[in-house]
């Protein structure tokens, strides 16, 4: 038996009018929370969209526990449904902006986990839901600082290059490997082609031990940046 709704009593374990609303409370609750913290953050997917995934995912569970018990088939369909369009959902969150960044896809597996969190919710598992909801918000809004530290030593990364012209892509090359870096690939931009830059996506790793030990990336693009050709640098995250 679930551990909350054991505590809550029968009701709550029921299919009735007031265990229906209380579990569409519960996820309007949890998703509610969960799209505050990613619209703080201006995520493309924010408060109504989490919220409204939620509240999808327990309805369509509900229905299919409500049919289940008028007619005893096992097949959760609208459950199973519910799951395949919140994956639909989620990949068209995922955008490649002009600089080939990867854009929403922590948020896309939010809104994801958050439909889980609706079928939990709706089939009555609160327990489940509970720890689920504390894991989702804990990883999304805790561990964001840990996941900038560790990619800022990371030995690789990759950077947005804007230079004033394209005769000056081999001397950067030059530079960055007297620094003590490797370069593993350099690919033109051509969303910039009528700019006047001449733009790149370098993948760079990081071989000179001092560079390992004291240099973060922000701290060799800093030193990159003050190089007269370089109109513009930035280094590229998911």
């Amino acid at each position: 038996m679930d551990i909350i709704g054991n505590l809550l009593g029968a009701w709550a374990e029921e299919i009735n009018i007031w265990s229906v609303l209380f579990r569409i409370a519960v996820s309007l609750l949890f998703a509610a929370i969960i799209g505050c913290e990613r619209s703080s953050k201006r995520h493309s997917a924010g408060l109504r969209t989490f919220i409204v995934i939620a509240i999808g995912t327990t309805f369509a569970m509900l229905t299919d526990m409500f049919i289940f018990e008028k007619t005893q088939s096992g097949l959760f369909i609208l459950s199973g449904a519910s799951v395949i369009a919140t994956a639909l959902i989620t990949s068209n969150s995922i955008l490649f902006s002009s600089r080939n960044q990867i854009r929403g896809l922590t948020t896309s597996a939010g809104l994801w986990a958050v439909g889980l969190l609706g079928l939990a919710v709706g089939a009555g598992f609160y327990t489940v839901g509970l720890l689920g909801f504390i894991a989702v918000l804990v990883s999304l809004a805790f561990f964001n600082g840990m996941e900038k530290y560790l990619k800022n030593r990371s030995n690789h990364f990759e950077i947005h290059l804007e230079l004033t012209s394209s005769t000056y892509l081999k001397e950067f090359i030059a530079t960055v490997r007297k620094l003590g870096l490797i370069i593993d690939d350099v690919e033109f931009n051509p969303a910039y082609v009528n700019s006047g830059l001449s733009v790149y996506t370098i993948s760079l790793t990081v071989a000179s031990p001092e560079l390992k030990k004291y240099k973060t990336h922000k701290e060799i693009i800093e030193a990159l940046s003050s190089i007269d050709y370089v109109y513009d640098i930035e280094e590229l995250s998911v």
